[in-house]
């Protein structure tokens, strides 16, 4: 989705939301970025205006389609941006470009994920029974907390929620070559679900300058932190 058409823009910034957000979370970015970049927010199947669509299950059936979606797109310079199972979708989306022969990413921006090579640290949750799903989630710090304020909208998010987990925790890492762009990694310091060296271990999937960037706040200081974030972005944009 486009919240602001702007067509003399030199660049766009494809964004990616994390597991049970959908394309609103990026709703306001452009208001914060420069004229020269466009703001396109990826709404997945399963959320938000695409909530009768059944949400995808596993990494490997979601990129190439995504991929797809997104070809008639790439006929300028572009970013990508993913926070959390995003952060995951982007680095595997920019690889399946590659090996395909898509146009690439100039900058990949990876935000509150673990670098993709490193074993989990976090118990599966994604096929336990209800309740205890939904205290998983929440001790992770896995979603937005204020869902939890609404029962009625939680209940009809479950399917898509065990869907994005069900994802995040079957996804299997396979080597390949470094990437050949500038990779970003954006890190909450009070982050639960991620340490600073794990995020700075998205360093070994470059063969480009890499940046580590810790901001204040915990997995979700997207928002509370978001006219720095966007600085921050800009600034590696040029």
């Amino acid at each position: 989705m486009r919240w602001a058409a702007r067509p003399t823009a030199r660049l766009r910034l494809f964004c990616f939301p994390y597991a049970g957000g959908g394309a609103s979370v990026y709703r306001t970015w452009h208001e914060q970025l420069p004229e020269h970049i466009e703001v396109f927010a990826v709404q997945p199947p399963g959320r938000e205006t695409r909530m009768a669509e059944k949400p995808f299950t596993r990494m490997a059936d979601l990129v190439p389609p995504l991929a797809d979606g997104l070809a008639p797109l790439l006929d300028k310079p572009y970013a990508v941006f993913g926070h959390s199972l995003g952060a995951g979708v982007a680095f595997e989306l920019t690889r399946h470009l590659r090996r395909t022969g898509g146009e690439l990413p100039v900058h990949l921006f990876v935000s509150g994920r673990q670098a993709p090579h490193l074993p989990s640290r976090e118990e599966r949750i994604h096929d336990m029974p209800d309740d205890v799903f939904l205290a998983g989630v929440r001790k992770l710090d896995g979603i937005s907390p204020e869902l939890f304020d609404h029962p009625e909208l939680l209940e009809l998010l479950l399917p898509l929620l065990r869907a994005d987990f069900t994802m995040s925790e079957d996804h299997t890492y396979r080597p390949e070559h470094k990437l050949d762009m500038p990779i970003t990694a954006f890190h909450g310091a009070d982050d639960p679900t991620t340490r600073e060296a794990e995020m700075a271990a998205w360093a070994a999937h470059t063969s480009a300058p890499f940046a580590l960037r810790v901001l204040p706040g915990d997995h979700f200081f997207l928002r509370a932190e978001q006219r720095r974030l966007l600085s921050d972005i800009a600034g590696c944009l040029g």
